[in-house]
């Protein structure tokens, strides 16, 4: 019998370069090592055609502008490096990882900013969502948002989102969903979206929210299916009676969320609104998938 072959490698960019993730190697004195003076984007691909390209790096570069960091590639540059991480890992279906830091400096110094980069950025596989999502849906806690007030800069300046990510597998939930002042704000990773009376609401962009690229597909496939929406402030006592509750995220797609801190959302199962944006959210990804880029 012969010998099954290893998979290769991932093979990742990092400042010019495609080599095997194993081997890429950045300093210690890295400003988003020491700092979280960085930047970072996550965009799926599907049929080895990313997704919402344009859109991803958009925002790439409003986050990039808001911490004064030059972009460090022009379109064409992030459409060669996003075109040969694809070809590198087999293409398919998986997903881009990026990231930009202000490069490493002579030393731990926090200013003047070094017009510096490190542009690193890898491929991993399509993560698949745990089985009886479609029929039971994921449970949800809730906790007061502790992040810093430019939660609209996508930065890598994670740690209280990843805290609250833990306390919802401490709580065997999939995801925290975070209250400023008494409203909703978004998921640690995701955008936060209520249904009430077969009405879609999503809490107003602004500071304190991340702008999803995967929430403006939600409210596109809204319109396009008939399904009524509201951007408008939600508060706590609205998230807890909603009829449904959903999140949607690059990674996770459009879930719906059954359970609220122990308690039943709606029927206790995935709604209406949801099976239809999941349909239709299926149907898109193909048409999108065939299309040019």
């Amino acid at each position: 019998s012969s010998a099954r072959m290893a998979p290769p490698l991932p093979v990742c960019y990092l400042n010019g370069s495609y080599l095997p993730l194993a081997e890429a190697r950045i300093s210690p004195l890295d400003r988003g090592f020491l700092f979280a003076d960085a930047v970072y984007e996550v965009m799926p691909v599907y049929g080895s055609r990313p997704f919402r390209f344009a859109e991803h790096f958009a925002r790439l570069r409003r986050s990039l502008a808001a911490i004064q960091l030059r972009e460090p590639l022009n379109d064409a540059g992030w459409r060669e490096m996003t075109r040969q991480l694809i070809e590198r890992n087999g293409g398919g279906d998986l997903y881009i990882y990026l990231q930009v830091s202000r490069g490493a400096d002579a030393g731990r110094n926090p200013a003047p900013f070094p017009d510096l980069h490190t542009v690193f950025a890898f491929c991993g596989p399509w993560p698949v969502q745990p089985a009886g999502i479609a029929t039971e849906g994921i449970a949800c806690i809730t906790a007061p948002d502790p992040r810093w007030a430019r939660c609209d800069i996508k930065s890598v300046g994670l740690l209280p989102n990843i805290l609250l990510r833990q306390a919802a597998v401490d709580a065997r939930a999939g995801e925290t969903l975070m209250l400023r002042g008494g409203f909703l704000t978004e998921a640690t990773s995701a955008t936060a979206h209520v249904v009430v009376s077969g009405i879609l609401l999503t809490p107003p962009e602004s500071m304190q929210i991340l702008p999803g690229t995967t929430r403006s597909v939600i409210e596109l496939l809204a319109d396009q299916t008939g399904l009524p929406r509201k951007t408008i402030a939600i508060s706590d006592a609205q998230l807890r009676a909603a009829d449904e509750i959903l999140i949607s995220s690059a990674l996770r797609e459009v879930l719906p969320v059954t359970r609220l801190d122990g308690k039943t959302v709606g029927s206790g199962k995935p709604g209406p609104a949801w099976r239809r944006l999941r349909s239709a959210f299926d149907q898109y990804k193909v048409a999108q998938a065939a299309e040019p880029w």
